[in-house]
């Protein structure tokens, strides 16, 4: 089984998004003028605000100390905030924070009713 890239996880799952009529923003950081540790996908599921940080499954890609706060800060003002892994479900590498990770598998049966 082939690895899926971040990249290619991303449109995955934006499409997803978009073949289910979310609302979302795709978050693009870098540069001088944007937020440090904002999460890739903002959206609106189910009435409620998600921060997705999208990571590939591969061991070296793993959030950042500020992603995890990020996500954290999100969950603690009662929205979602956790990291979207394509197949793999590793505990949150940050764990003095309060965020989660899943698999997109698990995301779809949590939020779509186990499309």
């Amino acid at each position: 089984m082939t690895k899926l890239s971040e990249g290619g996880f991303q449109k995955q799952v934006l499409k997803f998004l978009k073949d289910h009529d979310i609302w979302y923003v795709k978050y693009w950081g870098g540069s001088q003028f944007t937020k440090e540790g904002v999460p890739d996908i903002l959206a609106c599921i189910n009435g409620e605000f998600h921060g997705i940080e999208l990571k590939s499954d591969g061991t070296s890609y793993n959030e950042t100390m500020l992603q995890a706060r990020s996500l954290a800060l999100i969950n603690a003002n009662g929205g979602s905030g956790y990291v979207l892994r394509p197949t793999k479900k590793p505990a949150p590498k940050h764990t003095q924070f309060n965020y989660y990770c899943m698999t997109f598998n698990e995301w779809k049966a949590k939020w779509f009713k186990g499309e």
